[in-house]
């Protein structure tokens, strides 16, 4: 699938203000919400391309990332730093390499490319799962991380759901050393092999992924070709999760790994979902309560009334007490969100928003001087600043 651009996705250029991005997305995100579109997997995908956009476009450092180095930037563990490194090197690689042979630098004093890609992908250093040191020449993997977009319903009523992702892996050329095929390598001089140094001294003292070889324990004077002398590559791929009822704004979820394969045959790292809740139109959260906002007639309000009020989980009748004002707020007990790990559930606040006829017609007018005449004072006799 092609990669879109997240500018026109919005449909705004690269020099858009925050303010003109922000207004593009409410403009979207309206036209295409899934409580607008049921059932329209059209529209959803378009939400979702135009949410995403926007949680880009709309924080400067992501957006800075993706202006430079496109949808790469944004993946997962993704060192913008080292990658601007990797490029001068590329650029100073290709002048040496239009130089004469003999007026090459030696390998010795020119970077190698387990020192430009040791930590590309952040390698976790020191121990290993469960607390216990790494066995020597056994490399840590890579914890990884993805933001999850979830609407609110989706995340008051837990769903499945499929994400994509690049997914760090050894690369199958070098076997994950880093090195070109045909050249020989050697011990690392700094680890002496081990693939870790020793940090400290005394009952202080930890191991920690060597830096220079990477934990492989092992160097080669070339780069692999297919892998940049990384020892990985990155490959989509896609996930079916199951987000449990009642996640909030910023749950973690831990799937045990899923994270980044090591390069040297040790355990994968973990993934950790980050939730992100969509706003919804009409419902809000806080804690365990929801709030709904619910339109009412003049008649309801005056004469009281038994209506249907939706919930996530269902349609439920509220009774109206004859004589509500316009926000007044009703709740419904036990309504709300469940909390999984107590069985404690919130409630659902109902305010009730009096709705006025839009038609102006005469028989309008005639029913509203009579009610006009209904005040026996001013509705703002108590207003004061």
């Amino acid at each position: 699938m092609a990669k879109k651009d997240l500018y026109a996705v919005l449909g705004v250029s690269r020099t858009a203000s925050t303010d003109e991005i922000k207004k593009a997305y409410r403009q979207l995100a309206r036209k295409y919400h899934p409580d607008v579109n049921q059932g329209n997997k059209q529209a959803e995908e378009r939400f979702k391309e135009v949410s995403l956009a926007h949680d880009v476009l709309s924080d400067e450092s992501k957006r800075k990332l993706y202006d430079e180095f496109g949808e790469e930037g944004l993946q997962p563990g993704f060192n913008a730093e080292q990658m601007r490194a990797h490029k001068q090197w590329q650029q100073s690689a290709r002048r040496s390499a239009s130089r004469p042979r003999g007026s090459r630098s030696s390998s010795s004093s020119s970077p190698g490319f387990e020192d430009i890609f040791g930590d590309l992908f952040g390698n976790l250093g020191g121990f290993g799962r469960g607390g216990g040191k790494t066995q020597p020449g056994v490399t840590p993997a890579q914890d990884l991380e993805y933001v999850l977009d979830l609407g609110l319903l989706d995340a008051i009523r837990g769903t499945n759901t499929t994400i994509s992702l690049q997914r760090p892996s050894p690369c199958p050329t070098c076997h994950g050393t880093g090195g070109r095929a045909g050249r020989p390598s050697a011990a690392c001089s700094e680890c002496g092999g081990q693939g870790q140094v020793r940090v400290g001294a005394g009952p202080m003292a930890f191991f920690r992924t060597c830096a220079r070889c990477g934990g492989s324990g092992r160097l080669s004077p070339g780069g692999c070709s297919n892998c940049g002398g990384s020892g990985r590559i990155t490959s989509p791929e896609k996930l079916t999760v199951k987000i449990p009822a009642g996640v909030d704004e910023g749950t973690r979820i831990r799937l045990a790994g899923k994270g980044a394969a090591s390069s040297s045959g040790g355990p994968a790292g973990d993934l950790y979902l980050e939730i992100r809740i969509q706003p919804h139109p009409t419902l809000t959260r806080k804690g365990l309560d929801l709030y709904l906002d619910v339109p009412v007639t003049i008649g309801e309000a005056v004469h009281g009334a038994s209506i249907t009020v939706p919930t996530p989980h269902g349609d439920v009748k509220l009774k109206i007490p004859a004589g509500s004002q316009s926000g007044q707020t009703l709740r419904l007990k036990g309504k709300g969100i469940t909390d999984s790990k107590t069985s404690t559930s919130g409630d659902l606040y109902v305010k009730l928003m009096v709705q006025v006829p839009q038609e102006a017609s005469d028989r309008l007018r005639q029913a509203v001087d009579q009610l006009e005449r209904c005040y026996t004072d001013s509705p703002r006799k108590d207003l004061h600043l």
